[in-house]
């Protein structure tokens, strides 16, 4: 390998910043990258991994790692636009974190598991652990909470991969004297998920060497474990001399004991990418510690690289990100990312429990005109000439989404959800919606056989009814199949065997909903029911965690609000929510709106992002980490191309504080001048790349500078020594003949590509 300081690798179609440079020609053992949004994280990967193949090295000692199977993709994509020929990235190992731990466990297991890698697979196991939960621990049987719906299970899921990711589910090594339950609290978790991960853990493992199955994550767990408890597996890492990662900001303790193992063996090299402010998935056990001290404290010779540029917006957006993170970016576009900040009017909404809110004339204050706005940046957008699926409206959270799809409808405007399913469908509305048809008797007007199943489930749930999966999975077909079923199933399912409480609340709501006369409106029904079912105390022993308890609660608050705003009676908003159900389900063309939490849009990126609900106690949110809560923000606003639309309370006494901190009237002046020297840079290059007849396509651009300088040549192999005497030289890596910056290229003319000047 050649030890020239220059760089032996010329990407196709860009000229790396001096800042990708230097981390092209990094040689130091551990390097960390410190990529703002947008900065061309995976692209300046890619040039180390091309620099590393120019000087000599096989593609087979490269491993790049990701942790999605999409980033995957990307890293992919990046090495062959920065110029590798696609038989060269063939050869290139590039792996998820955990695809790498199942290769590894793959050499060393006998046998394969099982993969199942959904919830819906998951159920069953979870559900066999927690009925042996009693007979494993009889000390604690009776401190257990034993929770079979979807929402327990989903909830226990989410705690089970938060203590494998952290590597916190070993409790054999707690201290002998502590009660479990005190190892629960500290852990973040109840007694019952603690007991039951347990448990779910030795079904799982089977008492043999190979697990009975892997569920998501899992085999980075078991290796990380393995690792951890005998040192000697680390032999069956894989042999390779350069790594690459990308967003280490996602790394938690199992990924990071897995990565630390494969770069401490002797002559790796590594290099890897990230941003600590896009830190947001602390649920996963994500943490900045990693990037901040945990890699320089193993590794002390540890050199950390910035990576200020963003080419995915403009100085207007990227300045005013500088002043909300307090720190270097600047942007290499030379256009202007509009940021708009649209007013809308808010009362704020009145504390106390839904009980003593009941009468209060605005629960979700202020939703409808926000939504309202939502709708007018969309208008704007198109009327701009620019396409709807372009756009995103990123929210904090789903119990946002319900004034918003209901604008959305009303204007005819169609919108897709990827992660996030429509209001309609979630849980807490579709046991309003079921209460409703118990006590209109129409659940006949529900269209979809899926939505009657969901609601028969909601109903189960919210009624506290101990069914078997089995049993409640064939009510559900029957009653999907013959809706008039619905009121025998809340007869002798709900009113007999439910929860005491919950049967008798219910019951009480369902005869004065049946009282009401046809044309009485239908939010006092909503809010009638909310009050005899105890919601919020429902809600709280159903979803445990405050957070999800408040999103639920406020959910529910958000659909007797839009039935109050709609202004229907009772049975017209009966039968306008199946014509809403019908316009969500029909939506499937092109040219749709993406509506969607900001959590599930990190890593992507939209022409225009509508960001709502910029109020006070919303976003930032107060039982949120006001760390996390400024990365999902900056995340959010920084997914934007073209444009930011911020939505916000007209008193500014009532903003979210974050629109303060980007400065965006301070920094109009200076983002104004660095378009204009972004131009002119541009302009620049575009000449010089057009003496020379290089390209700039705009995909490349968007990675780096225009390339200029270097000209390409298309030569057979029986001219190669021809054109090698007139200066030409051979580029081993991308497999092209080239004409170097200051060649005479008139000799070498009749070698240039066809069109070429």
């Amino acid at each position: 390998m050649t030890d020239s300081p220059s760089p032996q690798f010329i990407p196709a179609g860009l000229v790396p910043t001096p800042e990708q440079r230097d981390i092209q020609l990094a040689r130091q053992r551990v390097c960390l990258v410190h990529a703002n949004a947008g900065a061309a994280k995976t692209t300046t990967l890619a040039l180390r991994v091309g620099e590393a193949l120019a000087r000599g090295l096989a593609p087979q000692a490269v491993l790049a790692l990701t942790f999605t199977p999409e980033a995957r993709q990307v890293m992919r994509a990046r090495l062959q636009e920065v110029g590798l020929p696609a038989a060269t990235v063939a050869q290139l190992p590039v792996l998820t974190l955990d695809e790498l731990a199942q290769r590894v466990l793959a050499r060393l297991e006998d046998d394969a598991p099982l993969p199942l890698l959904s919830a819906r697979e998951l159920k069953a196991p979870a559900l066999d652990a927690l009925e042996g939960l009693a007979d494993a621990y009889p000390a604690y049987a009776d401190q257990l909470e034993i929770r079979t719906h979807d929402s327990a299970i989903s909830q226990f899921l989410d705690s089970l991969l938060n203590l494998k990711a952290r590597l916190a589910l070993d409790i054999g090594e707690q201290d002998e004297e502590q009660p479990l339950s005190h190892v629960a609290e500290d852990l973040g978790i109840s007694l019952t998920d603690l007991l039951w991960a347990q448990e779910f853990e030795r079904l799982r493992l089977g008492g043999g060497e190979t697990p009975q199955f892997r569920g998501p994550w899992d085999a980075t767990y078991d290796l990380a474990r393995l690792l951890r408890d005998f040192p000697e597996s680390a032999d069956a890492l894989p042999a390779c001399r350069l790594v690459v990662a990308d967003e280490l900001h996602d790394l938690n303790e199992a990924a990071y004991t897995v990565l630390e193992t494969l770069l401490a063996r002797d002559g790796v090299y590594f290099v890897g990418a990230g941003d600590r402010d896009q830190v947001i998935h602390s649920r996963l056990g994500a943490d900045e510690q990693y990037l901040d001290h945990r890699f320089a404290a193993r590794f002390p010779a540890t050199v950390n690289y910035p990576l200020t540029v963003t080419w995915r917006h403009g100085p207007h957006l990227a300045h005013a990100m500088e002043a909300f993170k307090r720190k270097p970016v600047r942007s290499g576009l030379p256009v202007k990312t509009d940021l708009h900040v649209m007013p809308y009017p808010y009362v704020a909404p009145r504390a106390g429990t839904q009980d003593e809110r009941r009468d209060s004339p605005r629960e979700e204050a202020g939703a409808d005109a926000c939504a309202q706005q939502v709708v007018a940046a969309l208008r704007r957008w198109k009327a701009d000439k620019h396409p709807l699926d372009g756009c995103a409206i990123l929210l904090r959270d789903r119990h946002q989404s319900i004034a918003v799809e209901n604008a959305l409808m009303q204007a005819d405007i169609g919108y897709r959800t990827q992660t996030m399913s429509s209001y309609l469908r979630r849980e807490e509305i579709l046991f309003l919606r079921g209460m409703l048809a118990v006590a209109l008797d129409n659940l006949h007007t529900v269209e979809a056989m899926p939505v009657r199943e969901a609601i028969v489930a909601a109903l189960a749930l919210f009624g506290e009814v101990p069914m078997t999966p089995e049993e409640l999975a064939q009510a559900q077909r029957d009653i999907a199949r013959q809706p008039e079923l619905l009121k025998m199933f809340f007869q002798y399912q709900v009113q007999r065997v439910g929860a005491e409480a919950a049967r008798r609340r219910m019951a009480a709501a369902i005869e004065h909903v049946r009282g009401l006369p046809d044309d009485a409106p239908a939010h006092e029904a909503l809010l009638r029911i909310c009050a005899d079912v105890a919601v919020e105390s429902l809600a709280q022993r159903l979803y445990v965690h405050p957070y999800d308890t408040e999103v639920v609660t406020r959910s529910v608050q958000g659909f007797v609000e839009a039935a109050r705003v709609s202004g229907r009676s009772l049975r017209d908003f009966a039968a306008w929510i199946g014509a809403a159900d019908a316009f969500v389900a029909a939506r499937r063309g092109k040219n749709l709106v993406l509506l969607e939490c900001v959590e599930s849009a990190k890593g992507k990126e939209f022409d225009h992002v509508v960001l709502p609900f910029l109020s006070a106690g919303e976003f930032p949110h107060p039982l949120r980490a006001a760390r996390e809560e400024e990365n999902l923000f900056y995340v959010a606003a920084t997914r934007a191309r073209l444009r930011l639309t911020l939505i916000t309370p007209a008193d500014e006494h009532w903003r979210s504080p974050y629109i303060a901190r980007m400065d965006i009237a301070a920094t109009r002046a200076r983002s104004d001048a660095a378009v204009q020297t972004n131009q002119a840079v541009r302009q620049a290059q575009a000449a010089a790349s057009s003496m020379t007849g290089a390209g700039t396509g705009a995909a490349r651009a968007a990675h780096g500078a225009p390339q200029a300088g270097r000209r390409e040549l298309k030569v057979s192999y029986a001219d190669k020594e021809h054109v090698k005497k007139l200066g030409a030289r051979w580029d081993p890596t991308r497999k092209v003949w080239y004409a170097p910056d200051g060649v005479d290229i008139e000799p070498l003319r009749p070698w240039l590509p066809t069109g070429r000047d």
